[in-house]
């Protein structure tokens, strides 16, 4: 991983990078949780998987609060070790009974659903997957019959705001 300059950095800037790197070496990836608010779901992020791995980050957004580290540390373990996940697939592994698929997400999300990342890439230049998880139904937010509220619960971050790397029903979920 690329040495961060931490100069103009602010001091709890410098904390939380200091925070990053230690968990990237200990764990493989830092796993960053922002909790809900009045203007939207929690959602939590990888920070240097990219860096440390050269896979994509990644977000999930709206799980309960102990279920989204432990999606995302599942991906980067299996990602780390060669697995590679697809745009679009259902992946029906990482939880029973919740499907998972994978989107990329579009670079205008990056400042509000990675912000931390960019300590570590200050640039902005990564990668990054959404991964969407489907209700025990498995029914995902861009369905029709999907319950009410949960395309708001969990946005899709591509530009248009519905899978486009894939098209639902037709080549993907």
């Amino acid at each position: 991983m690329a040495a961060v300059t931490t100069s103009a950095l602010t001091a709890e800037e410098q904390r939380l990078i200091a925070w990053i790197e230690s968990e990237a070496q200990a764990r493989g990836n830092a796993v960053i949780a922002v909790p809900s608010d009045a203007n939207g779901s929690g959602f939590c992020f990888t920070a240097c998987a990219w860096a440390l791995h050269n896979v994509p980050e990644a977000v999930v957004i709206g799980l309960p609060e102990h279920m989204g580290p432990v999606l995302l540390d599942a991906y980067v373990d299996r990602s780390a070790n060669g697995e590679i996940f697809e745009v679009g697939k259902q992946y029906d592994d990482f939880f029973q009974g919740a499907p998972v698929v994978f989107e990329r997400v579009a670079k205008g999300h990056y400042p509000e659903y990675f912000g931390s990342a960019f300590l570590v890439y200050p640039d902005g230049d990564f990668p990054a997957l959404q991964l969407v998880v489907a209700t025990p139904e498995g029914r995902f937010p861009w369905h029709r019959d999907a319950p009410e509220g949960f395309a708001d619960w969990q946005p899709v971050l591509t530009e248009s705001g519905v899978p486009e790397s894939w098209q639902p029903g037709v080549d993907g979920p």
